[in-house]
């Protein structure tokens, strides 16, 4: 298991790697979060032949560890709509229940499920490597815990302790979490791992000896600091330029509303030669963009607002008046349209950007699903794209249909394929066919997609996971890693 003094530690890509790891040893690997709080989410197999929803994290862990991705990899889901409510999804399901019960009542009503996963996958599989969330001393939430000690007395778990030193104060951090958890707890603790490390690390001794001799738990390895690991940032946008190599031929801004979803399936935008993504909350981080894109919103209505308030909907207008290209995913291509309506009380009533003569309603039923299309003829900017293959997912609530009305009055909107793309005249000449809205997550991790709209191969998500298990193997001690899954 591996466990984090803080989110944004390093636990997500370091059971990635792991799951590779052992994978790469001919073991049976799975991973397992007991629950995920994130609006990065991915559509997977649940029971039966129905379709569900785990987070991302976990979905590109399976895909490290060669395993097919299921529900009971992330038994619970929670997707914050709010600061303070989040839509709760249970082996793959939203659960209206739960997601109205207080969060601390909520722990004895889901643990069942979460230990039968578990259970589950710990039967099928040779090694189940498994991630915390936050820290696991919370001592607040220490009686209701499901996702941290609870799961690591439960599974008899070796555990790993990783802390990002690059924010200084990390002894501190390992020394105060493993303290403050009861002499069991402490006892499952089997190596700390120091992130991001920069400089000559025969500088810290002697830290880790005294550590130890405090604790009686060595510190296993000294991660150096990686930039490009090539795994999205699972817990929101931390980094607001991507470096690039070379020049850059083309400047992507990605409008980061608040309700962000999905924005992991950005990351290969960041491996494209000459390509610059700019996570844009401004105006002024719009401007020289050749692309400004909408992404998916877990409140597009909310984040709507919050887009005004910003005088980002001038921006992207004026933006799209001039002839630049104009891109909506899910809830972008719904604030592309006329209207939301919501007649259900799901996300809100709200007005539209008017870039695409659309109206969403959202619907009660939650559509949640694997996609392979074709796009049909395009033009403008996205004319590479015609008649291309692709595959990705669909999860939104709204059903989306051309305004009767709108499309009369002069403006067109091509449905290329239903539920996967519209694009339309703005009315400026040299704009035509700029704006294109999709429903279909994941169109920049189909490499026919790369390779028509930028002529580009990015690295595989192998050739990641493969560069995630050599980093970790170069730099753990010697022996720990078999140690860890030794009868």
């Amino acid at each position: 298991m591996v466990l984090g003094t803080t989110s944004g530690a390093g636990k997500s890509w370091l059971t990635t790697a792991l799951c590779r790891h052992y994978a790469r040893l001919g073991l049976k690997v799975a991973p397992f979060k007991a629950q995920n709080m994130s609006n990065n989410a991915r559509v997977v197999a649940g029971p039966g032949d129905a379709y569900g929803e785990i987070g991302s994290a976990q979905y590109f862990q399976s895909l490290a560890a060669n395993a097919r991705p299921d529900v009971r990899m992330n038994p619970l889901l929670l997707k914050p709509e709010v600061d303070t409510r989040s839509q709760v999804v249970l082996m793959g399901q939203v659960s209206e229940a739960l997601s109205n019960m207080p969060w601390r009542g909520r722990s004895q009503h889901v643990w069942p499920q979460i230990a039968a996963a578990l259970d589950a996958l710990r039967e099928d599989n040779d090694v189940v490597v498994i991630e915390g969330a936050g820290s696991p001393a919370e001592i607040n939430l220490h009686a209701s815990d499901i996702v941290n000690m609870r799961v690591a007395r439960y599974a008899q778990a070796r555990c790993l302790l990783v802390t990002d030193i690059d924010r200084g104060g990390a002894f501190a951090h390992l020394y105060g979490t493993w303290a403050l958890l009861p002499v069991d707890e402490q006892e499952l603790i089997r190596g700390f791992v120091l992130n991001k490390f920069r400089g000559d690390a025969s500088l810290l001794a002697p830290a880790p000896q005294m550590l130890q001799d405090l604790t009686g738990v060595p510190t296993v390895a000294t991660l150096p600091m990686w930039w490009q690991h090539g795994l999205p940032e699972e817990d929101g946008v931390f980094n607001d330029r991507t470096r690039t190599a070379g020049a850059v031929h083309k400047t992507i801004a990605v409008i980061a509303y608040p309700r962000i979803s999905n924005l992991d399936e950005f990351q290969p935008l960041k491996n494209v030669p000459g390509v610059r993504l700019v996570w844009a909350r401004t105006p002024a981080d719009c401007a020289g963009a050749d692309w400004i894109v909408l992404p998916g919103s877990k409140a597009t209505a909310a984040d709507l607002v919050w887009l005004r308030a910003q005088g980002l909907d001038r921006a992207v207008a004026v933006h799209a008046a001039q002839g630049g290209a104009v891109l909506g995913v899910c809830g972008g291509l719904q604030m592309l349209g006329e209207a939301l309506i919501d007649p259900h009380q799901i996300d809100g009533n709200a007005p539209g950007l008017g870039l695409l003569p659309l109206v969403t309603q959202f619907e009660l039923q939650k559509t949640v699903r694997h996609t392979q299309s074709r796009f049909g003829t395009l033009t403008g900017p996205w004319v590479a794209l015609s008649g291309v293959e692709v595959a990705g997912y669909e999860i939104h609530h709204g059903h989306t249909s051309q305004h009767p009305a709108m499309a009369a009055g002069g403006q067109v909107a091509v449905e290329v394929l239903p539920g996967l793309a519209w694009q339309s005249d703005n009315g400026a000449e040299a704009g035509r066919g700029n704006v294109l809205g999709v429903y279909l997550h994941g169109l920049f991790e189909d490499p026919r997609v790369l390779q028509a709209l930028f002529g580009a191969a990015v690295p595989t998500l192998d050739s990641v996971f493969d560069g995630l298990a050599d980093f970790i193997e170069t730099h753990f001690e010697a022996g720990v890693l078999d140690q860890l899954v030794q009868p």
